[in-house]
């Protein structure tokens, strides 16, 4: 993939035609030649990354995608002592004060 940033003649003029064509599709519209620019750029570097957000297929790796997968064992889904709201042995406080005990009233001396 070229970088984008630098200048390249070749290139330029590759998205020069592009960006004709897109232009001419439309109708020819005025005063929005660098709107036409800026999508004939973006449609060129996508062409150039060559694909890299597909994932492989897998019909192609010769591994058939409708049999059977294996399932993970129960106890990898079980929660190893983590419970949220408790404390963990990884010597975590608690952040905020108890509250109190409401105190006994006294009575009153007559």
């Amino acid at each position: 993939m070229a970088n984008p940033l630098k200048f390249d003649p070749a290139r330029d003029e590759i998205i020069r035609e592009r960006a004709y064509h897109l232009w001419e599709s439309e109708g020819r519209p005025e005063g929005r030649a660098a709107e036409y620019w800026e999508r004939a750029s973006e449609l060129v570097q996508m062409e150039e990354s060559g694909n890299p957000g597909q994932l492989p297929n897998p019909i192609a790796e010769g591994v058939d995608p409708s049999a059977p997968q294996g399932v993970e064992e129960a106890f990898i889904q079980e929660n190893l002592g983590e419970f949220p709201g408790q404390l963990t042995d990884q010597g975590d406080a608690t952040l905020t004060p108890k509250p109190r005990k409401p105190r006994a009233k006294k009575p009153k001396a007559t």
